[in-house]
């Protein structure tokens, strides 16, 4: 998730690098010759609006295809190739005597020669044979032609490993994320955190399996993803060990000023420290000191269902990011959010928003809801949901016959006195890897709303008008299925008219219409049960 500029506005939008994975080569081309020397990378990159979708619920990208498309000129790619990154573990030699697999093209292959400047130069034949035996190709080097004196070895290709190994003293976020530069280039940035765990008079918490009361986010990491360029940028000057650590290697970091501004636009609060912080605050939210002593108002991050087949257990929610303006703000921002409930409650109680943008970047915002007011929590809207009886109708069905419901992610939102939530619901079939987006739920305190389309769901919400029924049969017609209703052929015909009328309504995308025709034939089928028991 990020955002980006496209007509003059700022979107959020959605990101995924295609990274090579030697996992999916068949059997027989597992080799030395392809694993070091032709299969040398992934290609490419796809990027879609995230409320943006076709008619058949697929993303609308922006980025897509081998080679690279765009749809937008202010996002354009020049260099898709990607040697660096977080599933790329394995060394390889590129300026060799092969050609390099880019990526499928019709009956034949796109193949290229890498151009960059990353890399360690392989020389001299003792040269090679020592940079072969450090990467555990002692046997396959000085044999083959194809790795020549200018031909370059890419180790540490994983960027997790290859900051680790610069900056063995940094905690890394878990979560690192592409950018588009305006070069048309690919970097990665990665979040580096100075920790320890003996600041005085300060909670401990776990983290990553060992204790730990001091966090700071002060240094952000870029990795070039064709050079594999490493660049440490302090965004915390302040800080005491990173002070320290820049009078030790005084080359190894940068000022947050030098980044070039295309990557400074796409900083964002970062994921791992923002868990630690609603982690404390859940407690040390509290002002009286009394009630702090005595426990009595502890929250925990709120819980939703989980993804698939309905909430019948929950998962703790995950910071997510949103676009949105913030109460009295005519700016949007890119914002990672968390909703808080009260210890062994489901209602909501607190709201946590870290920021990313301009001179908020870094700061936190926080929301508390008077006790004295019920506000529904996820699980609470998510029952909400589930007692539909028209959705639950439709969900129920798509579960069957071959094809699965995956639930999204639970957004909270806040809109001046008001919160809204927010639910996509999807549908995969079982012989397809590609979700489709069929619903957009959405809800306040006490409504709730769903169609195809999220302006479509937003404006049945903002009306208050359920979904429409059924229009009654006219004339002669009404006449004759009134008479001819405890036939048991009149009831079959009926049954069969309401199916047809729902796979009409469904393709449509009229599901609450669908929905009533749904309810007609369960009542219609069981009337005709009872005529057959007779």
């Amino acid at each position: 998730m990020d955002r980006y500029t496209i007509d003059g506005k700022t979107q959020a939008m959605m990101l995924a690098v295609r990274e090579l994975s030697l996992d999916k080569l068949a059997a027989g081309s597992k080799n030395w010759v392809n694993e070091r020397l032709i299969y040398t990378h992934g290609y490419g990159i796809t990027m879609n609006p995230v409320s943006r979708f076709t008619k058949e619920g697929l993303p609308e990208f922006v980025l897509s295809n081998m080679p690279v498309e765009s749809t937008q000129k202010d996002v354009r790619v020049t260099r898709p190739e990607i040697y660096f990154g977080e599933i790329t573990n394995w060394p390889v030699y590129v300026k060799t005597g092969q050609k390099e697999f880019n990526y499928p093209e019709g009956d034949a292959n796109n193949y290229t020669t890498y151009e960059g400047t990353g890399g360690i130069r392989m020389g001299s034949f003792f040269r090679r044979l020592l940079l072969a035996w450090t990467v555990g190709d002692i046997t396959k080097v000085p044999f083959s032609d194809d790795v020549k004196a200018d031909s370059m070895l890419l180790m540490r290709r994983n960027i997790r490993e290859r900051v680790s190994e610069l900056a063995p003293f940094l905690e890394f976020d878990d979560d690192p994320y592409i950018v588009i530069g305006t070069d048309g280039a690919l970097y990665w940035i990665m979040d580096a955190f100075t920790t320890s765990d003996r600041y005085p008079y300060a909670r401990h918490i776990n983290f990553r399996n060992r204790p730990l009361n001091y966090i700071r986010n002060s240094v952000k990491a870029v990795i070039d993803a064709y050079n594999g360029t490493v660049r440490f940028y302090v965004f915390d000057p302040d800080d005491p060990l990173i002070q320290s650590y820049q009078k030790m290697f005084p080359s190894l970091f940068s000022s947050a000023g030098q980044m070039p501004d295309f990557l400074q636009r796409h900083v964002r609060y970062p994921e791992l420290l923002f868990r630690a912080q609603a982690a404390i605050y859940s407690t040390y939210h509290v002002e009286n000191e009394q009630v702090f002593y005595n426990r009595e108002d502890v929250w925990t991050v709120a819980q939703q269902g989980r993804t698939q087949q309905g909430p019948k257990s929950a998962d703790t929610i995950e910071p997510f990011f949103i676009l949105t303006r913030f109460p009295a703000s005519k700016e949007l921002e890119f914002v990672s959010i968390l909703p808080f409930t009260p210890a062994n409650r489901n209602n909501l109680i607190g709201w946590l928003g870290g920021r990313s943008d301009g001179d908020k970047y870094g700061t936190l915002r926080a929301y508390r809801f008077p006790k004295t007011r019920f506000v529904d929590g996820p699980l609470q809207i998510q029952a909400r949901i589930d007692q539909d009886p028209q959705l639950s109708s439709q969900l129920t069905l798509w579960n069957q016959q071959g094809s699965t419901v995956i639930r999204g992610n639970l957004l909270v939102i806040p809109l001046d006195d008001i919160l809204l939530f927010v639910e996509p619901m999807y549908l995969q079939a079982e012989r397809s890897p590609m979700p489709e987006l069929r619903l957009v739920v959405l809800a306040t305190q006490d409504r709730l709303a769903y169609a195809p389309r999220f302006a479509d769901a937003l404006s049945q919400l903002l009306t208050g008008r359920a979904a429409p029924a059924a229009a009654p049969s006219q004339g002669a017609e009404q006449t004759t299925a009134k008479n001819e209703s405890g036939s048991v052929q009149s009831l079959i015909r009926r049954a069969n008219q309401a199916f047809s009328d729902y796979q009409r309504l469904t393709a449509e995308g009229k599901l609450g219409e669908a929905g009533v025709k749904l309810d007609e034939l369960k009542q219609t089928l069981q009337e005709l049960n009872r005529q057959e028991l007779k």
